[in-house]
C-alpha cells in the first residue's frame, strides 16, 4: 500500500520538486543549500562564532551592547534554502512550510526552554495581515509550542502602528523605523506576568523588532524573555 501511494502520490523535496524518500524531507541538493546552525553561536543573538565555543559565549557585539532578551536560538543562517523557505512561507502562501520547520526550530529551541515558557509570536500590523491573510510567526510559534508541549499566546502583542518595511535599511534606521511601535495587550499580560516568554520570528538582522516586542513582554510582567528564529542573517565583517 505504502508503495502505491508514493506511485501515485509521490513525495517531493520541501522546497522544490526533486522527488525524496520521507514527507517534509529536503532533497541533498537543497539539504546542501540550508545552512543549518548546529555549531558554535552567540548564545544571546545566535550569530555564528569562530572556532571552539560554550554554552554562555557571546559575540563582540552582545558583549559591547547586551540585548534586552536573556537567550536567543536560530534554526539556520539566512542565505541559500534557508532563505528560500523563509520567502515562500512568508509571502508565497506556503503556509504548509510552517508544519515541518516548526518542528525543527522548536528542537533548536529546546535548550533554551524552561518550565514556566509561553510562546509569543512577534505580531504584524492588521493592515498586512488583512492583505497576506495570516502572520508566518503565529503559525511557527503554534507549532513550536505544540511540539515542545508549551503554553501559547498568539494575540499578547500588537503593533500599533504599520511601519515601511525593513529590507534595506541600516540598524539605526530599523531602531528608529519601529521605536513605539510595538504593545502588549492589557488583558493578556495575566498570560506573561512572572514567566519566561519566548518571542518567535521568521528572521533575525540587527534585533530592532525584537528588541522592542522583549520591552513590550517585559512591561507586561515577563520575568524573563528569550528568543526564537527561524533564520540568523549573518552579520557583515
Amino acid at each position: 500500500m505504502q508503495s502505491l501511494n508514493k506511485l501515485f502520490y509521490p513525495i517531493k523535496c520541501l522546497t522544490c520538486d526533486q522527488l525524496v524518500e520521507f514527507v517534509y524531507g529536503l532533497c541533498p541538493t537543497c539539504w546542501g543549500e540550508s545552512h543549518f546552525i548546529d555549531g558554535g553561536c552567540c548564545d544571546m543573538c545566535a550569530t555564528s562564532l569562530i572556532g571552539e565555543s560554550q554554552a554562555g559565549d557571546l559575540c563582540d557585539d552582545c558583549l559591547t551592547k547586551p540585548r534586552p532578551w536573556a537567550r536567543a536560538a536560530a534554526l539556520m543562517v539566512y542565505r541559500g534554502n534557508a532563505k528560500s523557505i523563509v520567502m515562500r512561507l512568508k509571502h508565497s502562501d506556503r503556509t504548509d512550510l510552517a508544519y515541518p520547520v516548526g518542528e525543527w526550530l522548536a528542537n533548536s529551541a529546546k535548550p533554551i526552554v524552561e518550565h514556566d515558557t509561553v510562546a509569543v509570536p512577534v505580531p504584524i500590523h492588521w493592515l498586512r495581515g488583512y492583505w497576506r491573510r495570516y502572520n508566518q510567526s503565529i503559525l511557527l510559534s503554534k507549532r513550536l509550542s505544540k511540539v515542545l508541549e508549551i503554553d501559547h499566546c498568539p494575540n499578547l502583542l500588537v503593533r500599533k502602528r504599520a511601519t515601511r518595511k525593513l529590507d534595506g535599511m541600516s540598524a539605526s534606521e530599523r531602531r528608529e523605523t519601529v521605536a513605539g511601535a510595538i504593545s502588549f495587550r492589557g488583558q493578556k499580560a495575566k498570560r506573561v506576568k512572572g514567566r519566561h516568554v519566548l518571542l518567535v520570528d521568521d528572521v533575525l538582522t540587527t534585533g530592532a523588532t525584537l528588541t522592542e516586542c522583549t520591552n513590550a513582554c517585559l512591561a507586561a510582567g515577563a520575568r524573563k524573555v528569550s528568543v526564537a528564529v527561524l533564520a540568523r542573517v549573518a552579520k557583515k565583517n
